[in-house]
């Protein structure tokens, strides 16, 4: 192959609009660009994102505040209270809370509460635990078990 015989798909190369050669040629006297207004005149045409003096979308739409934390954690709350389902098992993991039913999605992980008591002795491993939850828990005869950041 030489550089003399590459060429262009079909259809991919459109024939330049050919303008302003008297009425017949379908493109003649105000070579399609309509009878009045800024796009009619010569010259700079108007900036990126006008729109004929419509509010353009960029200002329609709102803008993105600071306060607002696009990564922040979404946790999947779980208090002491709900494990009373649980009480045959030996450990509680996510897995296990997904399989029964107790939540319904695992977000960014598992938040344990303290809200509620535990009354009898279990492993808990979960994202996150609150203070009150931890000391119910070792009150209980149980252990609570940290998983890696997810």
């Amino acid at each position: 192959m030489k550089l003399t015989e590459l060429k262009s798909a079909n259809g991919s190369r459109r024939k330049a609009k050919e303008v302003g050669r008297g009425t017949a040629s379908g493109h003649g006297k105000t070579c399609c660009r309509g009878n009045n207004g800024q796009g009619q005149r010569a010259g700079k045409g108007h900036r990126a994102g006008f729109e004929g003096g419509q509010t353009p979308t960029y200002r329609r739409l709102p803008k993105f505040q600071t306060n607002e934390r696009p990564n922040k954690k979404v946790w999947t709350v779980v208090n002491l209270s709900d494990f009373e389902k649980l009480s045959g098992c030996k450990e509680i993991n996510p897995d296990l809370l997904l399989e029964k039913g107790i939540i319904k999605k695992l977000n960014d992980g598992i938040r344990i509460l303290g809200n509620g008591d535990i009354k009898f002795p279990v492993r808990i491993k979960a994202h996150h635990f609150s203070e009150s939850a931890k000391e119910k828990i070792e009150a209980s005869g149980g252990k609570w078990e940290l998983i890696g950041e997810k």
